[in-house]
């Protein structure tokens, strides 16, 4: 039988989620999300949390863990890729060991298959353990909207989070396949559905 390592990504607001939902819930996939890794990783002491401390100041920390919204405020200011890019290169390596092991143990499970749900999919080099690759994409207006309703952001901060991602040509360039959310629900479920039936 074969065991699917299905690569989940795409820009924040775009509706990741949705999709990873019906091919867990209707598919059999387990669902590994790397936000939730990372967070379990940072809210509490850790390596991953001494590294993050010596590179952005011990102001991106609190009571022992990682303070997001301090982190963001130098992340996603003006002129800081260089920040968000070493970021990056000290998140990853920490979030992709953590991710390879629920891998193994979905495989071990006897699961259909495994969904990696990282934004940074192929930033990170996650895409390599990947058997398939999958991007969910929105107009911005839409993915404006939600971030703001999701994470209690001012359309300002939003709209700097989706200016600091990459644009829709970068997935549509890398990914096996693409799903075009436009919030509805039943249209998303469908395109879901069809990716799994090539895959079988």
């Amino acid at each position: 039988m074969s065991f699917y390592v299905l690569g989940l990504t795409g820009p924040s607001g775009a509706g990741k989620g949705v999709v990873a939902a019906r091919l867990q819930d209707a598919h059999g996939f387990v669902w590994i999300d790397t936000d939730a890794v990372y967070h379990e990783l940072t809210s509490s002491p850790s390596p991953c949390l001494d590294e993050l401390k010596a590179a952005f100041g011990e102001g991106v920390i609190r009571d022992g863990a990682l303070c997001r919204p301090a982190l963001a405020a130098i992340v996603f200011a003006p002129d800081a890729k260089d920040k968000l890019e070493l970021l990056g290169s000290i998140t990853h390596k920490h979030v992709l060991t953590v991710t390879h092991e629920k891998v193994q143990k979905a495989r071990q499970s006897g699961a259909v298959g495994a969904i990696i749900d990282a934004p940074l999919l192929f930033e990170s080099g996650a895409d390599a353990t990947c058997t398939h690759t999958l991007a969910v994409l929105a107009d911005k207006q839409t993915r404006l909207a939600r971030i703001m309703a999701r994470d209690g952001l001012s359309k300002e901060a939003a709209q700097k989070r989706i200016d600091a991602q990459k644009p829709d040509a970068y997935y549509c360039e890398r990914a096996d396949f693409i799903i075009e959310n436009y919030g509805e629900l039943q249209a998303v479920q469908a395109c879901a559905d069809a990716i799994v039936k090539e895959l079988s």
